[in-house]
């Protein structure tokens, strides 16, 4: 099912000094496993030689003319958390980043040649601008990531946009980033929080029945911003928030907190954090409550049907909002990650990859290693016009692009069509619940489109 809802004007009540940041998070499906390595860095894909560790080179065939006049390779950056809060659904992003060099590595692109490397966050914003720096030093001039808005947004302040690179997250959800003074460096795949806040409030309204509310938030800027964005929205729609409750992550207990959260007996308990703390937090729940007596509504960060079998509960009374892959690539991306990875993408791997392939077609059409160029030709690969470009035809897209064809990237995601701030134009959201019995654990019941 899929409903379309008009977009408000959704930071009203919130306030601007509210608004700075959310740090947009990420789940991912086929249990948060990984079939890659899990270490720091990794390499994978056929080297060519020349790369130090944590890079992977397509071969070059060389060739003359067109394309492949170009000596250099085109070269793209991965920053994302593969240890961490977030390491259980960091990992499949990044699998479906890398996807992108995998894919190009094993195409015949008339002499070009493609390089990736690797760098963990460690879902920290220190480790994320140490990581970025390395990146940096090595001459990538686009990267993909970070995951969260909490790291996105000091890295993109400390190392993005003093050094002139670009940054494209697939995941970093925080209303902030479309204002920060970026000098037209920092996209985003992925939708506003803004967004997700009125869904939120629309299901908790039409499809839970609720009117009154309370929010467990983990305490940072996608916690605290996200609840806010949240309460907002439900408020306007005639709901009720009495408390908003923040948590620290992965502590050994969350029951003064739920009874902090619960106290009044709302119809519903909103939770927003991550897996690796939501574990403990549901564990508690079930043990200590009566979970009967309330709904639950998750955000996109623990959209990991890992942690349900980590809880060990059914967790039945559980709903949850995440954006959607419903670009017109999805099928062929979720075909060619399954046959990559053996399992389904989850929740923003979609999105990694769209950023990935255009910052590869962007490298191509700027012709060098160039962030400011690399930047320039962001919305000129992705938005209308030119000849389609989507995961089914990538490699001759990337061969157009270095020609100075035209292109238009149609993601799996979304159209990816970006707007003067670097986001997405038009999103979509799903509303879904854990499914123990199903192959992906997860089990969506409908989605909403939006479109700016």
């Amino acid at each position: 099912m899929v409903r379309d809802i008009e977009r408000r004007d959704f930071v009203k009540g919130v306030g601007t000094a509210g608004i700075v940041g959310l740090a947009g998070c990420t789940g991912g499906g086929g249990g948060g496993s990984d079939n890659g390595s899990d270490g720091e860095e990794t390499t994978t894909g056929t080297d060519s030689g020349g790369s130090g560790d944590g890079t992977t080179t397509g071969s070059d065939s060389g060739g003359s003319g067109g394309s492949a006049s170009r000596s250099e390779p085109i070269r793209y950056g991965v920053l994302l958390p593969t240890t961490g809060d977030l390491a259980s659904v960091g990992k499949p992003i990044r699998d479906a980043a890398t996807l992108v060099g995998k894919q190009l590595q094993n195409a015949d692109m008339g002499g070009l040649s493609v390089e990736y490397q690797e760098e963990d966050t460690q879902t920290s914003p220190q480790a994320g601008i140490s990581a970025a720096n390395s990146l940096v030093n090595a001459g990538v001039p686009g990267i993909c990531g970070p995951a969260s808005s909490g790291v996105n947004i000091q890295v993109s302040k400390q190392v993005f946009i003093p050094n002139g690179v670009v940054g494209c997250s697939p995941s970093s959800t925080a209303p902030s980033v479309t204002d920060l003074e970026d000098d037209g460096f920092i996209f985003r795949t992925a939708p506003s929080d803004a967004l997700q806040g009125q869904v939120m409030a629309q299901v908790a309204n039409e499809n839970l029945g609720s009117s009154t509310a309370a929010t467990m938030y983990v305490n940072n800027d996608y916690g605290q911003l996200l609840s806010e964005s949240f309460v907002s929205a439900f408020e306007e729609a005639g709901g009720s928030v009495n408390n908003q409750v923040s948590f620290e992550k992965e502590q050994s207990s969350y029951t003064s907190k739920l009874q902090s959260a619960l106290g009044d007996e709302p119809d519903l308990l909103i939770v927003i954090g991550y897996p690796a703390s939501g574990i403990q937090i549901f564990k508690d729940f079930y043990a200590d409550f009566d979970a009967s007596n309330f709904d639950v509504l998750l955000t996109d960060g623990m959209k990991d049907p890992a942690m349900q079998k980590q809880v060990g509960n059914p967790m039945e009374n559980v709903t949850g909002t995440a954006p959607a892959p419903v670009g017109p690539a999805a099928d062929a991306f979720a075909q060619l990650y399954q046959e990559e990875y053996s399992r389904e993408p989850g929740v923003f791997n979609a999105h990694a990859y769209d950023a990935s392939a255009v910052l590869v077609l962007a490298n191509a059409m700027a012709g060098e290693n160039s962030g400011e160029k690399v930047a320039e030709m962001m919305p000129e690969v992705a938005n209308p016009e030119g000849t389609e470009v989507t995961v089914e035809n990538l490699a001759e897209g990337v061969q157009m692009a270095a020609n100075g064809e035209p292109v238009m990237y149609q993601g799996a995601s979304s159209p990816v069509d970006f707007d003067d701030a670097g986001d997405m134009a038009s999103v979509s959201y799903d509303v879904w619940k854990f499914a123990p019995d199903s192959e992906s654990g997860i089990e969506v019941s409908e989605t909403i489109d939006f479109e700016k």
